[in-house]
């Protein structure tokens, strides 16, 4: 649906709703568009500007909030790097032999696939994804 600032040749302005510009052209070229004040065939499209000030504040607030979402994933990297030991592609093995042996462990991370990912769950073994957010990203 596309909304319209229509001016007659009265100099009658009013609104009127169509489901695209081009159903209004359509329209206009059958004579099925009248003035609302003088039933006059003779309207016209008026200058008129988008209502973008709902939108761009949406899409502020949404930048906004990507942005608080990206500091604190990067403050929960920067903690993770602190605390705990970067097992890289070893994850898996790592995280069995501290489950399994029972061994004390500071905490690690590392990648795993999807696939080994799931395994590890199935075994009772807790593992948890997080988006690994470029610390250097704007």
């Amino acid at each position: 649906m596309i909304k319209y600032n229509l001016t007659c040749k009265c100099g009658q302005v009013f609104e009127s709703w169509f489901s695209s510009s081009h159903e209004f052209e359509k329209l206009t070229r059958k004579k099925l568009i009248t003035c609302l004040y003088c039933n006059s065939t003779s309207v016209k499209k008026s200058i008129m500007s988008p209502n973008l000030s709902n939108k761009i504040k949406k899409i502020h607030k949404i930048n906004k909030r990507v942005k608080d979402i990206k500091h604190k994933l990067i403050e929960f990297r920067n903690f993770i790097e602190k605390n705990c030991k970067d097992v890289g592609d070893r994850f898996p093995e790592e995280a069995r032999s501290i489950h399994y042996d029972k061994k004390n462990s500071k905490g690690i991370y590392g990648k795993a696939t999807p696939e080994e990912t799931a395994e590890l769950i199935e075994e009772g073994i807790e593992v948890s994804n997080i988006p690994w957010v470029d610390k250097f990203e704007n």
